[in-house]
């Protein structure tokens, strides 16, 4: 790792806690539209779905409209609840609106950025929203640790795309041999950083089994101190 200038992070679910500030978010915006029904049931179906969504999303078969529709609407339907189209359409973007408003963090996301930021220039490469992903960085007081933030909508494609990776890498002044990716999906993360020769961690907080030779996984940000 001797030759790494420029860390790139991905954002949700490797440095921002997306599980635990959307199950907030639902909370939230099911309260303020009288939703009645369970909200742990409903997030049980959801999630799921929601990763199967993201998933089509990220392949380009579906776009963002349709991304935020269908994954409600379908989770709706599998729990039985009725519901308007209108109605689920404000909750699509009530949903979007308030899910910065939560802020919470992985553990030890301040003091790894602390220890890396006099050592590296520090970026962003997300899949995520483009309006909704600085504000979770102010929201959670880490956006100033970062040199650069690109979102995949930004670029017109999404991780793995090489032409995410190559943007971000030339948006930073980085090159492919001097630069690392940090995430948590080894398909968007991982494979895509691999792919236009940039190094690679995969975050692992699940602790799932993962057999590959290419990268090494941590199970806590910390960890990346073995390596950077």
């Amino acid at each position: 790792m001797a030759a790494i200038k420029h860390v790139f992070f991905d954002l949700d679910h490797t440095l921002w806690d997306f599980e635990k500030n959307s199950d907030l978010t639902f909370k939230k915006i099911f309260l303020k539209h009288d939703i009645k029904t369970d909200l742990i049931g409903f997030l049980k179906i959801y999630k799921p779905l929601n990763i199967e969504y993201w998933k089509l999303y990220r392949e380009e078969k579906i776009n963002k409209e349709e991304l935020r529709y269908q994954r409600l609407k379908t989770a709706f339907d599998a729990i039985n609840y009725e519901i308007s189209d209108d109605l689920i359409d404000i909750l699509a973007i009530d949903y979007i609106e308030c899910l910065p408003d939560y802020n919470h963090l992985f553990e030890g996301t301040f003091e790894i950025l602390e220890y890396l930021k006099g050592k590296y220039k520090l970026h962003i490469i997300t899949n995520g929203f483009e309006e909704i992903q600085t504000k979770k960085m102010e929201s959670s007081r880490i956006l100033d640790y970062f040199s650069t933030l690109v979102t995949s909508e930004s670029v017109g494609v999404k991780k793995p795309n090489p032409k995410v990776f190559n943007y971000a890498l030339e948006k930073a002044n980085a090159q492919s041999n001097n630069s690392i990716m940090i995430g948590d999906s080894i398909e968007a993360d991982i494979e895509g950083a691999l792919s236009v020769g940039m190094k690679a961690i995969h975050v692992n907080f699940e602790k799932e089994k993962v057999n590959n030779v290419n990268f090494n996984t941590i199970t806590s940000l910390l960890d990346l101190k073995q390596y950077l």
